[in-house]
């Protein structure tokens, strides 16, 4: 008997001791989450939907969801690695580089967390607002910057490295939680709080649609920020087709979504305190919390706290909507491992020395090496070369430390210009001078635009970096045209006529239109906004100590002659290569090399997959690389096709005289068109043209193909 009770009182001893069934990590997680929405009040549940939740303290449930930025790089009070910006990334068309960059700042991030550092807003949570995968349809857009490519493809490729580089490699098991942004057709920053891009069905799923799938499907991204715009008339807050419809049951995706920041609150006109005007969907904040929520929008900042409890009450919503956006959300808590005992998260150990590591100083370097992109070389001014120069002018707004990075990253630690990455190459055999010339975006000062052409006259060789700041291409902020902005195409004329041995660095996000300097200079290389390093990886790149491999994610349009107007969002009346059939100033997927390439020997078979291989040959006499690139034309088709669309491509990296085999290989049902009659992909059956090439207007290699009738299952009808 004494036995018998000395046993259950063990047992009951401990029961007490278990711990809650959310807390259990035994437990499957949606047990878990079951248990945790149980024990919560409907206010409580209201707190956890802001997306600045301060955890729940009764249950010791953390602050976790706190959210950051690291667009190319971790956003902090504290320094930490500034990469080069997205835009950049697009440049390099290596997804395997932007895998490593992302995997970087996810050791930073997590090593933030851990430490229990500040971020810009609040302690450094776990959820991470990158990467913006929307598409550079106009060049005159904003925030191209932050974007990495016109082309839904290559767009898709890097997106999809991007958000397995910061999730990690186990979705059940996450370093950070990515966050899509922005969902879906946000292309334009002028009034884009309050404007509706009117866009067709085709154009939606073919365009503007396929990398979101791919991050989703592929990636698995864990949560989704709608857009402040509206599509054909419902904001994208609460567009239930978009964010329910195609989101959850088209692309099975079981993460959260979240407005941009304050779009629900703009549903009701405008934003507290604020010049921002919104949609004006309805009068009632309650009111725009319930239609959020049902639409499957499920995380908000105030408005959702304050809110949700009053919609409950007035029957605008059920407590089963607001359990199924927490349920969203709290997924992806348990997932990163935010409700566990330190010890059983494998990213607990990672410590504050990741931040700012020798090894991720040298990839922040070698992706500004990677992004640089030659776009003319004429009479192979370039590399230029040591025996041959004493004193070199550094010219330009974007010359020294002052070259804009980016936004979304705070205040760069370092930042290393052409003039400093010069000297540091080169030493003090060779003079580097600098005068600026001219700013961003000032009117001409002609003293100062007299120094530097006398600067220019007097050296060996004149490097005039150019190009753009955050004054010019923001968020918030369009360009009005693809010119030089300010005074910088007369200090151009001006610095090439004080000295002809000139050459060009664009240092900029979206497209500019030197039309007059290809036509002039000898040289024009593009550094984009290259991160901390961006000095050193100009001066090796204008020197040969590497050899620019980088290629256009973008067209570069001559003029803005032939571009549709910015609301216009069917990509068929002329934008982008798919679709412009003007001349280029240069195609996309340009980018000159200092040795030569030659593709040979295409074979192309067909099947259920398109089967194509050929050999590249470096018949040069230097190392570099070259990025082939696949693309397909349909012949005839009943429907409005593209001039040629990406399908595949690989950056290869040969020593001269080296030779590599390639093989791409494309599924068929990739060659088929959005019907809008079916909902669905189809295979018109016919004459495809194959082009395999260095750009999308260098074609190097062409082979007819007939392709047979192929079954494409339909999607779900709208």
């Amino acid at each position: 008997m004494r036995f018998a009770l000395l046993a259950l009182v063990l047992t009951v001893g401990a029961s007490a001791q278990a711990p809650a069934p959310y807390l259990d990590t035994k437990l499957p997680v949606e047990a878990r989450i079951h248990d945790l929405i149980g024990r919560l009040t409907l206010e409580e549940k209201a707190a956890q939907l802001n997306h600045l939740n301060q955890g729940v303290p009764r249950l010791n449930i953390p602050m976790w969801g706190g959210w950051n930025q690291t667009l190319h790089g971790v956003w902090s009070k504290q320094p930490t690695t500034l990469f080069p910006a997205a835009i950049a990334m697009g440049a390099t068309w290596d997804p395997e580089l932007v895998h490593s960059i992302a995997a970087a700042m996810s050791d930073e991030g997590r090593a933030l967390y851990n430490a229990k550092a500040d971020g810009p807003r609040s302690k450094h949570g776990l959820v991470y607002r990158s990467p913006v995968i929307n598409i550079s349809r106009d060049p005159r857009w904003g925030r191209i910057q932050e974007v990495f490519s016109e082309d839904p493809w290559l767009t898709s490729r890097m997106g999809v490295a991007y958000v397995r580089g910061l999730q990690g490699d186990d979705v059940n098991h996450l370093k950070l939680a990515a966050t899509v942004k922005h969902f879906a057709v946000n292309n334009v920053e002028t009034g884009r709080q309050h404007l509706s891009a009117t866009v067709d069905e085709r154009n939606l799923m073919e365009y503007w649609l396929p990398h979101w799938k791919a991050a989703i499907m592929e990636a698995h991204a864990q949560s989704v920020m709608s857009s402040y715009n509206a599509i054909n008339g419902t904001p994208d807050a609460i567009n239930h087709y978009l964010l329910t419809d195609i989101l959850r049951k088209q692309w099975h995706f079981d993460g959260f979504v979240t407005d941009d920041l304050g779009a629900v609150e703009l549903l009701t006109g405008s934003r507290r305190n604020s010049n921002e005007v919104g949609q004006r969907a309805t009068e009632d904040p309650v009111e725009a919390t319930a239609w959020a929520i049902k639409a499957g929008n499920d995380s908000d900042d105030s408005e959702f706290e304050t809110n949700i409890p009053f919609a409950v009450k007035r029957g605008l919503l059920t407590v089963k909507d607001v359990d199924t956006a927490l349920a969203n959300v709290l997924r992806v808590g348990f997932r990163l491992g935010a409700f566990d005992p330190a010890d059983a998260s494998p990213y607990s150990k990672i410590g504050m020395s990741v931040v700012r590591s020798p090894e991720h100083l040298a990839l922040s370097l070698r992706a500004a090496e990677e992004s640089m992109t030659l776009l003319s070389n004429r009479g192979n001014f370039l590399p230029l070369k040591r025996a041959e120069i004493k004193s070199i002018a550094v010219i330009g707004p974007a010359g020294d430390g002052d070259y804009e990075t980016g936004n979304y990253y705070g205040t760069p630690f370092v930042k290393e210009g052409a003039v400093q990455g010069l000297r540091k190459l080169l030493g003090s055999g060779v003079k580097v001078s600098y005068e600026k010339g001219a700013g961003f975006v000032d009117a001409a000062d002609p003293a100062a635009m007299a120094r530097a052409a006398d600067l220019a006259r007097k050296s060996d060789v004149a490097v005039l970096c150019l190009g753009t700041n955050l004054r010019v291409e923001a968020e918030g902020r369009d360009r009005r045209d693809l010119n030089l902005p300010g005074a910088q195409e007369q200090l151009l004329e001006a610095v090439f006529a004080a000295n002809p041995k000139t050459v060009v660095v664009l240092m900029n996000a979206g497209p500019l239109a030197v039309t007059w300097a290809q036509d002039h200079v000898p040289a024009i290389l593009s550094a984009w906004y290259p991160g901390e390093a961006g000095g050193t990886a100009i001066a090796r790149a204008l020197f040969g100590e590497i050899n620019p491999g980088g290629h256009l994610p973008y067209t570069v349009y001559a003029s803005l002659d032939g571009v549709p107007p910015q609301n216009e969002y069917d990509v068929s009346k002329g934008y982008t290569y798919l679709y412009f059939k003007g001349v280029p100033l240069y195609p996309f997927g340009h980018g000159l090399s200092y040795t030569k390439f030659q593709y040979s020997h295409m074979t192309v078979t067909v099947g259920k997959d398109v089967e194509v291989a050929f050999d590249l040959t470096n018949v040069g006499d230097r190392a570099g690389s070259d990025v082939a690139q696949f693309y397909t034309h349909q012949r005839a088709s009943s429907v409005v096709q593209p001039i040629k669309s990406l399908r595949a491509f690989e950056r290869v990296s040969l020593a001269a005289g080296e030779t590599k085999r390639v093989h791409f290989t494309l599924p068929v049902e990739r060659l088929g068109f959005y019907d809008v009659k079916t909902h669905g992909m189809r295979v018109e059956p016919g004459a495809f043209d194959v082009l395999v090439g260095s750009s999308s207007d260098d074609i190097r290699l062409k082979q007819v193909v007939t392709v047979p009738v192929v079954r494409v299952a339909a999607g779900a009808k709208k």
